[in-house]
Formats: C-alpha cells, sequence, structure tokens
C-alpha cells in the first residue's frame, strides 16, 4: 500500500487501485452492508486527521489549549476525543476487540460533535463483521494521503469517499441508484446553472453530491466557499446519514434535513426561496400519497396525477426557486410528451408561462438504477435577468445529446469532459453570457425553439423534434401517438390476414371441385 499512498498526488487511477484492494477485502459481505462499514472508515480517518493538523497547530501556539474542544470548533473542526483518535485505533487493527473499539469512537465522536449524532455507523462489532478484514481495511486506509501534507491528504480522503460512494453504487445497481447521481450528470448540472453565489437547495439530495460539486465549482473559478448556502432535504435515513458524512469529509457546511415523510409531506423549509436547485428524484414513482394532497399551493400549473409524481417534483421545485432563481432537474424521458392524467395540461401551463428555460435529451446507460434514457429540465423563474444576458421570454432552447457520452464499463456511459463543455457552453452561448460564444442553432444537436413552434407540436418538449435530427426516435414521439400508430398498423394487418386467409380458402376450393 505504501507505493499507493505515495502516488496518491499523482495518479489519477490511485482511487481505482484502493476500491479494488478494499473490495477483495470485502469477500462475501453484501456491498450494501460493506457500503457502510468502508466509508465509516474512511469518514473516521479523514475527521481524524483533520483533528491532528489542528492539535499539531495549536500545540505550536504558547497560547492555545490543544486539548480544548472550542479551540476546534470555531474553525470548523470536529474534536476526536483520544479514545477516538486514529492512531489508537491503527495501533489495535489486529485485536479481537477492534469491532468494539472502533463503535466506541464513533460514540464518542457523535456525544461531542451534536451535528453528527445519529449520523456516524456503529455496528462494527456484530459477530457476522470478520475482524480480519476489518484490520486490514484499517491497513488499507491508514495508508490514504500518508505522504501528504495535511490539506492536501484531506483533499485526497474527499476524492477517495467520492469515488467508493460511486463505487458502492455501482455494485449495488438499482439500489444504489437511489442514493447516487453519476458524477458526470452532477458535473453537467452544475456547469448549466453555474451556481456562484447565492442558496442551492436539493429537495431529495441523495448521499450530497450535487452540493459536493456546486462547492468544487464555486473553488475552481477562483469563488469563495462562503458564498453558497446549501439546504436539502432526503427521507431515507440511511442515506441522510451517507449525505452528513459526503458534506463533512469535504468541509461543507449545509442544513440537511431528515424525515421519513419526505419533501412533498412534511415541508421542512416552506419558505425557502433558493438561487439555483439540482435534483435527481426518483423516477415516475406511483406511490407519493398524491391522495392527500389535492390541494396544495405548490401546484400552480395544476394538481398532479395521483399515479405519478413527476410533476410534483416539477411544481415543488419551481415553487421554491427565488425571483431569479433557476433549477435543473433529472427526469425520466415520459415526463417530456406524456398526456395522460392531466400532465399535458400542466405542461402546457409550464411552456405558456415561460417555466421552460433548457430541454435536454440524455443518452441512455448513464444511470445505475435505470437503463432507461432520461431528460433534464431547466426552469427559470424569470427569462430577462438583466446582468448584460439576452432576454429569453417566449423561447425555449432545445439540446439533443443523445449521441454523447462513451462506454466506461459493460453497462454504463458517462459524459466527457467534452461533452459537457459542449452542452453547457451552448446554453451559456443561447442565455447571452458576456463571456460565451455566440449562439447558432446546430442541426441534429440543438435549436432555439419559439413558443408558437412548441404549441405547433402540442406542447410536447422532446429536443429530437425540433433540433432537425434525421429521424425522430421512439422517445421524441408520445405513447398516446405511437399506440395509435401501432394500433392502425395491427388493424390494417388485421385485415390482409383476412383477405389472404380468404384467397387461399377459396383457391383451396377451386383445387378441390377441379378433383
Amino acid at each position: 500500500m505504501a507505493k499507493q499512498a505515495n502516488d496518491s498526488g499523482t495518479n489519477l487511477g490511485f482511487e481505482a487501485q484502493l476500491w479494488a484492494a478494499a473490495d477483495k477485502l470485502r469477500g462475501n459481505m453484501e456491498p450494501s452492508d460493506y457500503k457502510h462499514v468502508a466509508l465509516g472508515l474512511i469518514f473516521l480517518k479523514y475527521i481524524s486527521d483533520a483533528f491532528e493538523a489542528k492539535r499539531a497547530e495549536l500545540l505550536q501556539d504558547k497560547l492555545a489549549d490543544a486539548e480544548d474542544p472550542e479551540e476546534y470548533i470555531a474553525e470548523n473542526v470536529f474534536w476526536v476525543p483520544k479514545a477516538a483518535r486514529w492512531s489508537r485505533l491503527q495501533a489495535r487493527a489486529k485485536q479481537t476487540s477492534i469491532g468494539k473499539d472502533i463503535d466506541d469512537a464513533m460514540l464518542a465522536i457523535e456525544n461531542d460533535n451534536a451535528s453528527l449524532k445519529g449520523v456516524l455507523p456503529k455496528d462494527y462489532a456484530r459477530p457476522a463483521l470478520n475482524k480480519v478484514m476489518l484490520g486490514e481495511l484499517i491497513d488499507l486506509v491508514s495508508g490514504i494521503g500518508m505522504a501528504e501534507e495535511a490539506d492536501r491528504s484531506r483533499d485526497i480522503l474527499g476524492r477517495v469517499y467520492e469515488y467508493f460512494l460511486g463505487g458502492f453504487a455501482g455494485a449495488e445497481g438499482k439500489r444504489g441508484g437511489e442514493f447516487y447521481t453519476p458524477r458526470s450528470v452532477v458535473r453537467l448540472l452544475v456547469e448549466m446553472l453555474e451556481p456562484y453565489k447565492g442558496r442551492v437547495y436539493d429537495p431529495c439530495c441523495g448521499s450530497g453530491g450535487m452540493f459536493v460539486q456546486s462547492e468544487r465549482f464555486v473553488e475552481e473559478h477562483g469563488g469563495r466557499i462562503g458564498d453558497i448556502a446549501i439546504y436539502g432535504q432526503e427521507s431515507n435515513y440511511t442515506t441522510w446519514r451517507l449525505a452528513k458524512m459526503n458534506l463533512a469529509v469535504r468541509g461543507i457546511d449545509a442544513d440537511i434535513r431528515w424525515n421519513n415523510e419526505g419533501s412533498f409531506h412534511k415541508h421542512e423549509l416552506p419558505d425557502l426561496k433558493a438561487d439555483f436547485i439540482l435534483a435527481n428524484p426518483p423516477f415516475n414513482i406511483s406511490d407519493w400519497g398524491g391522495d392527500r394532497l389535492r390541494e396544495d399551493a405548490r401546484w400552480q400549473f395544476g394538481t398532479p396525477p395521483v399515479g405519478n409524481a413527476n410533476y410534483a417534483w416539477l411544481q415543488h421545485i419551481h415553487h421554491h426557486l427565488a425571483p431569479k432563481g433557476t433549477a435543473g432537474v433529472v427526469l425520466a424521458n415520459g415526463s417530456m410528451s406524456s398526456a395522460q392524467s392531466g400532465e399535458g395540461d400542466i405542461r402546457r401551463k409550464m411552456v405558456e408561462r415561460d417555466a421552460v428555460d433548457c430541454m435536454i435529451a440524455l443518452p441512455g446507460q448513464l444511470f445505475y438504477s435505470t437503463q432507461i434514457p432520461a431528460c433534464l429540465w431547466f426552469l427559470a423563474r424569470h427569462k430577462k435577468p438583466g446582468n448584460g444576458w439576452r432576454d429569453r421570454r417566449g423561447e425555449i432552447l432545445f439540446i439533443d445529446a443523445r449521441k454523447l457520452g462513451h462506454m466506461v464499463d459493460r453497462t454504463r456511459k458517462e459524459f466527457s469532459d467534452e461533452d459537457i463543455a459542449r452542452i453547457s457552453g451552448t446554453y451559456h452561448a443561447w442565455r447571452g453570457e458576456s463571456d460565451a460564444a455566440s449562439y447558432e442553432d446546430e442541426p441534429g444537436f440543438c435549436r432555439a425553439a419559439t413558443l408558437e413552434e412548441v404549441r405547433r407540436h402540442n406542447h410536447v418538449l422532446t429536443p429530437g423534434r425540433y433540433v432537425g435530427a434525421a429521424a425522430a426516435e421512439a422517445d421524441d414521439v408520445p405513447f398516446e401517438e405511437r399506440f395509435a400508430k401501432l394500433r392502425k398498423t395491427l388493424v390494417e394487418q388485421f385485415a390482409e390476414a383476412e383477405a389472404l386467409s380468404a384467397l387461399i380458402q377459396t383457391k383451396l376450393e377451386e383445387v378441390g371441385a377441379r378433383d
């Protein structure tokens, strides 16, 4: 492991090497269980390293008390009691009591850090958990960032945590997709919306990837991390814990609420108006309890159907936008064209009231949880925002990105940096941003369509209808149209079959008569 640690600053594949080594230690343990074992230890190593770095500073200051928790809390560093420090756990990694030692460490950290209460995994002592594997995993994690200075080491641990989240999502398949949005999709959303300053919200935040990328965006573009305030909500308790740890590993302060009723039924942040909303809601959920929410202030464009929450999510998100706010939402392709249960009417009102800014068709195989192609909805409260941007009222930008992306394994695609730059650059050019290129329609890829054109397509928002693709794919045509066409074809084929059957019967009778 020493070589991996030494390479960690320059070798872009070191996360994959660590993942392979950690996955080998897993043995027959299910990824969904092992996930919390591995991620909990990476988190523990991170906060211990951050604590030790701050402690070393305080020891050099004669006026400071290195054992005073307030010295650490003031610097947004978690206080780690002596019994919970990584050096102690590493020294005891081969002891049979190591599981209990880790559980005690987690409890001690929670007791001394209120923001972590109920967040950390505390079942390392369970008999089913192989203690030899646990000791070897501690040794593996101990090597992360050893050759780096303190800040660099913590950044590396953050990268490893994020990589492992993705790895577990892939290993768990559909279940994994419930807590993790692929990094390239999150990056695209962030590059499109450019959350430099203001309030960022995710009403179904999963493991917090949207927030991590937002903060990274600000850092990479020379902004100040404190310029954005982060808010989120998550209904799955286990996933909420992952999000809290994920954000803590990155040193991100955020107001992330958990409740098992979800954003629709227990509105934790009812008065929040966000400048940026990024969300990947669960696709097409039918049991969202819509029958109990027939009358709600959020349904500005129409009451969403009881059997599908897609348009409930869109309206919940639009409701929480600030006067000049923008949102990027991942939804199933059907949301762009469905006319069932009043969805077509809701979509028509959203278009006519200029709530829809941009639509992007995504390629298939981007997500862990489904092979079904998805799309991105971009909503805007005000399409004439000032700041030198052009007036976009009465227009919608359509981008068909289905041919972009590359396979990263047998089942999944990712967007490249070039793909993300091409899509986001097109959006920025269309918005008329001062530092963007001039916008031009590109046949087969993008088109700025007027509301009149959208009306002619019955407010169907599939980009393939507008960008001039050589041939529309099935997903570009609403289900009702496809069904009617198929039914007509089937009726015609039945008629042909009956005519052919009658002809054959006639011929057989003629042959029989000659005999």
